[in-house]
C-alpha cells in the first residue's frame, strides 16, 4: 500500500543546532548513513559551499512544497503563469534530490520524491488549464469527486498537520489505521563523528594469541582503501541497521543474532555480506571493535591510496564462541 507522507521539515530547525548555524552538512557527507562514491568529495568542499547546501535545504523544504500548490490558482486565474510557478518548483525538488542521490546512498527515499515531483511539471494542466471552446465549465462530476478526496484527505491529515506545531513533535508517527497523512522526518540531529562497527573473525583457538580478520560489508565502511559504491535505489537494510547501532545505549538483539550466525558460517547470512574471510568455514570465535572513521584528506589519499581513516576505540562484544 502506498503511504501519503506530510514531510516535517520544522524538525530540522528545531532539532539540532547544526541546522541552525548552518553547519550540519560539514559533517553530514562523511556520517550519513552510508556515503557514495562521490561523498567524500562533497565532504571536502569548502564551508561557505556547505552553509549554502544547508540554505538551500531549508528553502527546498520549508518553502518551496508550498508553490506546488499554484497550479491549483488556475480555477481562478486562467493562463500560464500558475502552471509555470508549479512546475519550477518541482524542478528544484529535483535538482536537489538529485544532489543528494549524486552524494549519498539513502535508497529509494530520493528517486521517490523525484518521481512525485515531476507530477507538478506540466501534467496538472491537464485537469485544471481552461477548458477547450464550447465545453463550457469544468464537469459537475469532477468538481465533486476532487472536493471529495481533498476535504477527505485534509481531515486524515488534520493530526499530521497539528503534530508540525506540537510543543513534543513526532518525527515518525502514524496517526490513522490506514497509514495516510503520516508524519515523516529525518535527520533532525547530524552526527559528528563516523563510528562503525566492525566485525572480526579468527579460526584460532586462543582468542587472546589470535590473528583477527574482518568481516566485510557491502555498503558500509570498512576496508580503508575502498570507495564507496552507488546502491541508491536499492536499500541495503542490514547496512543500514550497522550505522544505527553505535547511535544506540545498547546492542540490540538482531546483532546478537548476527554474531551467531555468523558463527554458524550460515550462508544466506553471509550472502548479505561483500567478503567471507574464511570462504564459507565456521570461525571458531567472532567479535565486535569499535571505529572513528574519517574521510581521508587530498593528502592523506595521494600519500597512502586511501579513502578512509579510521583509529580503534574500543571492543564493542568480547571474543564469543558458540554455545
Amino acid at each position: 500500500m502506498a503511504h501519503l507522507n506530510i514531510a516535517i521539515p520544522p524538525v530540522k530547525i528545531r532539532g539540532g543546532r547544526e541546522w541552525r548555524d548552518l553547519t550540519a552538512l560539514t559533517y553530514h557527507h562523511e556520517t550519513q548513513p552510508m556515503p557514495g562514491p562521490l561523498s567524500r568529495q562533497a565532504h571536502l568542499l569548502p564551508r561557505w559551499f556547505h552553509k549554502g547546501e544547508v540554505l538551500g535545504n531549508h528553502f527546498a523544504q520549508l518553502v518551496v512544497p508550498f508553490f506546488l500548490f499554484a497550479p491549483l490558482l488556475g480555477l481562478w486565474m486562467p493562463g500560464p503563469v500558475p502552471l509555470i510557478i508549479g512546475g519550477v518548483a518541482g524542478v528544484l525538488i529535483i535538482v536537489t534530490q538529485v544532489w543528494l542521490v549524486v552524494t549519498g546512498n539513502f535508497a529509494w527515499l530520493n528517486w521517490a520524491t523525484i518521481v512525485l515531483a515531476f507530477s507538478a511539471i506540466g501534467v496538472p494542466g491537464a485537469f485544471i488549464r481552461a477548458p477547450a471552446e464550447g465545453s463550457g465549465t469544468l464537469p459537475l462530476y469532477w468538481i465533486v469527486i476532487t472536493s471529495a478526496v481533498g476535504i477527505l484527505y485534509l481531515v486524515l491529515g488534520w493530526p499530521a498537520l497539528r503534530n508540525l506545531f506540537a510543543h513534543r513533535q513526532l518525527m515518525n508517527a502514524s496517526f490513522n489505521r490506514w497509514q495516510l497523512a503520516n508524519a515523516y522526518g529525518a535527520f533532525g540531529t547530524v552526527t559528528k563523528e563516523r563510528m562503525e562497527i566492525v566485525i572480526e573473525g579468527t579460526l584460532d583457538e586462543d582468542p587472546d594469541a589470535a590473528t583477527w580478520r574482518e568481516y566485510d560489508f557491502k555498503g558500509k565502511p570498512g576496508d580503508v582503501h575502498r570507495v564507496p559504491r552507488q546502491f541508491a535505489p536499492h536499500h541495503l537494510r542490514l547496512d543500514w541497521l550497522m550505522w544505527f547501532l553505535p547511535l544506540g545505549r545498547s546492542l540490540d538483539d538482531w546483532f546478537t543474532m548476527l554474531l551467531a550466525r555468523l558463527l554458524q558460517a550460515d550462508a544466506a547470512t553471509l550472502a548479505l555480506l561483500r567478503s567471507d574471510p574464511f570462504a564459507g568455514q565456521p570461525p571458531r570465535w567472532v567479535r565486535a571493535v569499535s571505529y572513528r572513521y574519517r574521510f581521508a584528506t587530498r593528502e592523506q589519499r595521494r600519500q597512502n591510496g586511501v579513502v578512509w581513516v579510521r583509529d580503534r576505540r574500543r571492543v564493542i562484544v568480547g571474543a564469543a564462541e558458540l554455545p
